[in-house]
């Protein structure tokens, strides 16, 4: 433990991100799944006001500071056609922008057929029809985020865990760290403002919760839409983009214009002059906007002969 300035001790902290639970409590359906986790936990934590024997404490981040459980989608069961590129994307991103201070922990999917009884509203179960079903199931991810946050408290490493999770399936790990270690722990739900509420058993294993994530939190805590790795640029992907209904065919017709998809992705996200110093691709969020943009394209390809 160290100062963190004005006699305020500042301690070793380390997150534990439930990738799963995260998606589907904040990021699915929303346009911030291109997500900088660091970003997001150094934006909360000066909002935690927690003490630790009677002195207010800091948060001193340093190298593996966080590690983040996940698992590769299952092609068969991808929700769209990008999917798996996406994910891989999103996780080369992360550990190209990241580097030292993000661990990626993988587990994996379990497909199998199952029989399951079919919902009938008012009917208890066993009177309804059963019925073949695909049970897919995440395996190891919770095991491992478990184990890797109880190893490190009881090795030392850590004066304070923290949990981004609102699964129940790691409250026997909380319980186990209130009772054989002197670490403080944190949670905090990945849940919207006003579209959940944090598992009860999961709060009363903590020092101190942070019950949901606001909009605004997430929109500032965004990686950059270009991420340089090893092997070039990583870029966001178009589909999650806020339309990427309007920002698709913009694409499509930039990439035609400027012979590349790399020579489009560099015109969409630098100033236009002749837009009026607006960056095109954010012109895409809107209608009207993107209207406009389609038509000056239409001008430029029109008085280049393209």
């Amino acid at each position: 433990m160290r100062s963190a300035g004005e006699g305020v001790p500042c301690i070793r902290t380390r997150a534990y991100i439930d990738g799963y639970n995260l998606y589907y409590g904040c990021l699915k359906r929303s346009a911030d799944k291109w997500l900088d986790p660091r970003a997001l936990i150094e934006c909360i934590l000066p909002t935690i006001l927690h003490e630790s024997h009677g002195q207010p404490i800091g948060h001193r981040c340093y190298p593996r500071t966080f590690k983040f459980f996940t698992a590769p989608i299952l092609e068969a069961f991808a929700k769209s056609n990008d999917s798996i590129t996406c994910q891989w994307h999103y996780h080369s991103a992360l550990q190209a922008h990241l580097r030292g201070d993000l661990q990626i922990i993988q587990g994996y999917y379990d497909a199998r057929p199952a029989r399951a009884y079919r919902w009938e509203r008012g009917r208890p179960a066993r009177t309804c029809e059963r019925i073949e079903i695909w049970r897919l199931e995440e395996k190891q991810s919770d095991v491992a985020l478990a184990l890797h946050a109880y190893s490190d408290a009881i090795r030392g490493h850590v004066d304070q865990v923290i949990f981004i999770t609102n699964d129940t399936d790691v409250v026997p790990a909380l319980e186990r760290l209130r009772e054989d270690t002197s670490v403080i722990v944190g949670l905090i739900a990945p849940i919207r403002r006003g579209r959940g509420s944090v598992n009860a058993a999961l709060e009363r294993c903590a020092h101190w919760t942070r019950k949901h994530i606001g909009d605004e939190e997430l929109a500032r805590s965004q990686l950059p839409v270009r991420v340089r790795g090893r092997a070039g640029v990583i870029h966001k992907p178009i589909s999650w983009y806020p339309r990427p209904d309007l920002l698709a065919p913009i694409f499509e017709e930039a990439r035609r214009v400027k012979g590349s998809a790399g020579g489009a992705r560099r015109w969409l996200n630098l100033p236009c002059a002749h837009l009026g110093g607006r960056i095109p691709i954010e012109m895409c969020a809107d209608d009207g906007a993107a209207l406009e943009l389609k038509a000056y394209m239409s001008r430029y390809a029109e008085e280049f002969g393209i």
